[in-house]
């Protein structure tokens, strides 16, 4: 059994505990886990807290990131050989190839966000 010992620090008329977070590994957090973060600490308090506290947090939201980096690249993929949207279309047509590849990618930003961030 180890014996743990929590130091206290007065502050007023109050003792309060020194507490201190696990160590979270150093890891760049990509824009969709930035956006999963935000959600989570605006509707989702008790999960992110329990996630930070638990020393979680870090590799929650970089898996969230990789998961969906590759959901869009999947779908933006899929979307423009379904769609026929190809190098030869850039070449011949740009702006029409600009305004089916804007398309694809808000609607497979559409499909992240509802499958993966804001869930």
């Amino acid at each position: 059994m180890t014996n743990t010992k929590i130091n206290y620090t007065q502050q007023g008329d109050y003792l309060l505990p020194n507490l201190k977070l696990p160590k979270q590994p150093k890891c760049e957090i990509g824009v969709f886990g930035q956006r999963h973060k935000n959600y989570l600490l605006r509707y989702h308090k008790i999960k992110y807290y329990n996630l930070l506290t638990s020393g979680k947090f870090v590799d929650y939201l970089s898996d969230i990131d990789r998961q969906a980096n590759e959901l869009f690249a999947t779908l933006v993929k899929q979307l423009s050989e379904k769609e026929n949207v190809t190098e030869q279309l850039k070449t011949e047509n740009q702006t029409e190839w600009i305004r089916k590849m804007n398309s694809i990618r808000n609607r497979a930003l559409e499909t992240v966000n509802n499958e993966l961030i804001y869930k």
